[in-house]
């Protein structure tokens, strides 16, 4: 089995009207949501083997605050991620080496929700579990819910693989959990 982790990048800036969008940096509440994602993500154990990353500024910085991974990870900054819609994210997946047992994508919606749409295939557009909940990780059919109702900034899928990455198609992922930063967070005071 393999694991496929989705992570959306965390919440950016738009204090800058003139700056590109390809290098507008995380805001406050971005970098506090990534932090926790990455804690959460070594409290999970979960580790890659390889990160793919969009160059967007945005991408990169949420890449930092998850970094260092235990036991390292071959990191691969692509231009092609950026804004990428699903079908291309889901072709760099498939040039992934066929030796990672773990590959963490960093992107941008829509592609990265239409991908982990794609994956869970039929499953993640009903509420196959009956269970209105909704509750974060550890509920896959709550987490299907969830995921079909949208993919907030700095939100990570975990995804078991059965096939190789090269072999990987829609409906090929199981949903382990998916998390979102307010799953991690207390809630933000208004100002």
């Amino acid at each position: 089995m393999r694991q496929l982790l989705l992570l959306r990048h965390a919440k950016s800036s738009w204090d800058d009207p003139g700056l590109p969008d390809h290098a507008r940096p995380l805001n406050a509440r971005g970098r506090r949501a990534a932090a926790a994602m990455a804690q959460a993500m070594r409290d999970l154990g979960l580790a890659p083997d390889i990160v793919l990353v969009s160059s967007a500024r945005r991408t990169l910085q949420t890449l930092e605050a998850l970094t260092p991974f235990e036991g390292g990870a071959l990191v691969e900054p692509m231009e092609s991620l950026y804004l990428a819609p699903w079908p291309q994210l889901l072709e760099a997946i498939r040039a992934a080496a066929p030796t990672a047992r773990s590959l963490l994508l960093i992107g941008h919606n829509p592609g990265l929700h239409e991908l982990a749409l794609a994956l869970a295939g039929p499953a993640a557009s009903g509420n196959p579990s009956g269970n209105p909940s909704g509750s974060p990780s550890g509920n896959p059919g709550g987490d299907l819910q969830r995921l079909a109702e949208g993919y907030p900034t700095g939100a990570l899928a975990e995804f078991t693989i059965a096939s190789g990455w090269s072999e990987l198609e829609p409906g090929g992922g199981r949903l382990v959990r998916f998390l979102a930063p307010r799953d991690l967070l207390p809630a933000e005071q208004p100002a």
